[in-house]
């Protein structure tokens, strides 16, 4: 497998490490690329959360590009590693902070946390996750504020009570859903 690689910002061309196994499956650099267009200036001083980090190339991106914080969220041990070290050889650690925990139990903490400006979700595709993605963006996301959401043609992401769908992208076995929080 291929290392991603940071697309653009202060990081540009800087490869990440990913785990081993688990099946991690790494935004593509060209979708995270246009998923980062998109989203255009809205990235510069926000807060983020990385929902299912992996190895945290999307939250790794935005800091990057210039947010101005991140929460990454993450069980799996070996991913964990992964964004750790990755974290430290971008020198991050000051603007990332990672919370070991499955995104179905982070809602509390999220609550809690509030105020994220932007949040980004790669749920593993075809496993059920991605109203889990979405109930942890409606808790954490401020009014006004972004999800995007990765998710493959065949899970895209129902109606949530706050939340509404104003765009979606493909490529390939990739989708893109943009949504933003309402109230």
């Amino acid at each position: 497998m291929a290392h991603p690689r940071i697309t653009g910002g202060s990081h540009r061309g800087r490869r990440l490490k990913v785990p081993p196994g688990l099946g991690v499956r790494p935004t593509s650099d060209r979708v995270k690329q246009a998923l980062f267009n998109i989203l255009g200036p809205q990235v510069v001083g926000a807060r983020v959360l990385d929902l299912f980090a992996g190895s945290g190339a999307l939250g790794l991106e935005a800091l990057s590009r210039g947010a101005s914080t991140c929460l990454f969220v993450e069980r799996h041990p070996r991913a964990l590693a992964a964004l750790r070290e990755n974290l430290a050889g971008l020198g991050m650690e000051d603007r990332g902070r990672v919370l070991a925990l499955d995104v179905r139990r982070s809602l509390p903490a999220l609550k809690r946390e509030g105020g994220f400006k932007l949040v980004l979700a790669d749920p593993p595709y075809e496993k059920g996750l991605v109203g889990a993605a979405l109930a942890a963006a409606a808790a954490a996301l401020v009014p006004g504020g972004t999800l995007v959401v990765e998710h493959s043609p065949g899970e895209p992401p129902g109606e949530v009570e706050g939340l509404r769908l104003y765009d979606q992208r493909g490529y390939g076995q990739t989708r893109l859903s943009y949504l933003q929080r309402t109230v």
